[in-house]
């Protein structure tokens, strides 16, 4: 029977393969993150440059 100390503290040594992989992943949300941070200051940026950001349209109240 094994034992459960045998498995804690203990990793398998990753492969060139699987380190190759990481970086590729890493490299890709960090691009990704990138994108989606400049994506999130145009639409913030459009939002404040409207005359009306933030007010409701008195046309489409629901009464």
């Amino acid at each position: 029977m094994r034992e459960k100390s045998d498995d804690i503290g203990q990793t398998k040594p990753k492969s060139q393969r699987e380190i190759e992989r990481e970086a590729r992943l890493k490299l890709a949300l960090k691009a990704n993150m990138g994108r989606r941070k400049a994506q999130a200051r145009a639409r913030s940026a459009v939002d404040s440059d409207s005359p009306d950001a933030g007010q409701i349209d008195d046309n489409n109240k629901n009464e």
